[in-house]
């Protein structure tokens, strides 16, 4: 009589422990890269809104964005910085559609930017009287203060490093 060759039920279940250990080592190492990619991306986003907020208060009279015609007196808005941001504008600060004549500079961003960490766009507004918050609280995707042309992720919590998301 000849004997078929095949595994045994032994060696079947001790391969799928083997793949069932390794697979509990390395799972926690694949969740963990979408945080740090989360993470990296929020400091990209970061880096290049400032990059345009400097550009724009050079081509407009040391004026940052966000104050209705480049007012630096007049109460900042939100509605404001993403015309300034998004749209043309002149050298006073005045906006219109990319590609009309005497709005020479800008579009600085397509876009706001959405916080990759809590998936918002909104922009909350410090206004020159008021203190910039000391901690991110999630209301919103960015805080930003013209005054000082300070901008950061609305973002409480930390990275896999234990730096602060809203100190990036």
């Amino acid at each position: 009589m000849r004997h078929k060759k095949a595994f045994t039920l032994v060696e079947i279940l001790i391969v799928v422990l083997i793949l069932g250990i390794l697979a509990a080592i390395v799972l926690p190492k694949f969740s963990n890269a979408s945080e740090i990619a989360r993470a990296s991306m929020m400091a990209d986003d970061l880096r290049v809104v400032r990059v345009q907020l400097t550009v724009f208060k050079a081509q407009h009279y040391s004026i940052s964005p966000g104050y209705p015609n480049c007012d630096p007196t007049a109460a900042p808005t939100e509605a404001d910085f993403i015309n300034h941001m998004t749209m043309a504008s002149n050298v006073s600060g005045a906006t219109a559609a990319p590609g009309t004549p005497g709005f020479d500079y800008g579009p600085y961003l397509r876009d706001v930017p959405e916080n990759p960490i809590n998936g918002k766009t909104t922009v909350q507004i410090i206004g020159n009287a008021e203190a910039f918050p000391v901690a991110g609280d999630n209301s919103h995707g960015w805080v930003y203060k013209p005054s000082a042309l300070t901008f950061k992720a609305d973002s409480p919590g930390t990275d896999d490093k234990g730096r602060t998301y809203f100190s990036y």
